[in-house]
């Protein structure tokens, strides 16, 4: 699991059945700094939103096997998923 930032939204004009209805949202990946700050890591992706995450948000960003498990039906072909919203 990894922290990421909200910054834009995806349009995509074909979908597999399983995503259909899903919001896709591009994510800045984050990591800490010996500072404490968050500092972006790599470059950003496009996320499936499960928890209706919106521009700007903190949320927990989940990759590979997680991703796909994290939408019904299971195994829909993404790579990366936001699955959590960071409060505070």
């Amino acid at each position: 699991m990894q922290l990421g930032r909200v910054i834009g939204t995806v349009v995509a004009t074909q979908k597999v059945e399983g995503l259909t209805g899903v919001k896709l949202l591009l994510v800045q990946p984050l990591a800490p700094s010996p500072d404490g700050a968050l500092r972006p890591v790599g470059d950003p992706q496009a996320a499936a939103d499960v928890v209706q995450a919106g521009v700007g948000d903190l949320c927990h960003l989940v990759g590979s096997r997680e991703a796909a498990l994290a939408r019904e039906p299971w195994f829909v072909p993404v790579d990366a998923a936001i699955v959590g919203i960071v409060d505070g």
